[in-house]
């Protein structure tokens, strides 16, 4: 009698696919980030807000420099890291 070793994928955990949005968001943050687009994409709505106000305090420029910043950020780091950072436990700056 032979016995077959199959596979118990019946008992691991998976986790549900979620949409990563990394390269949304590091693309709108390296080009819109003065509106704080990126953090819209991203659910932070009051972020999203607070990057507007900087943003017509400082005529775009402050905003412009963060924005940059998160979006080369964002796009430099694996899409299981940025998922895990941004995504799951959200953390809204940098």
């Amino acid at each position: 009698m032979e016995v077959t070793n199959q596979s118990e994928n019946w008992n691991k955990q998976t986790q549900p696919r979620q949409e990563n949005k990394k390269v949304l968001a590091g693309l709108m943050g390296i080009l819109f980030g003065p509106l704080g687009i990126h953090k819209f994409v991203l659910g932070y709505t009051q972020e999203g807000i607070i990057m507007l106000v900087i943003s017509l305090f400082s005529c775009g420029i402050a905003s412009s420099l963060i924005g940059l910043i998160e979006g080369i950020i964002y796009l430099t780091k694996s899409d299981e890291e940025f998922y895990n950072t941004y995504q799951a436990n959200k953390k809204g700056w940098f």
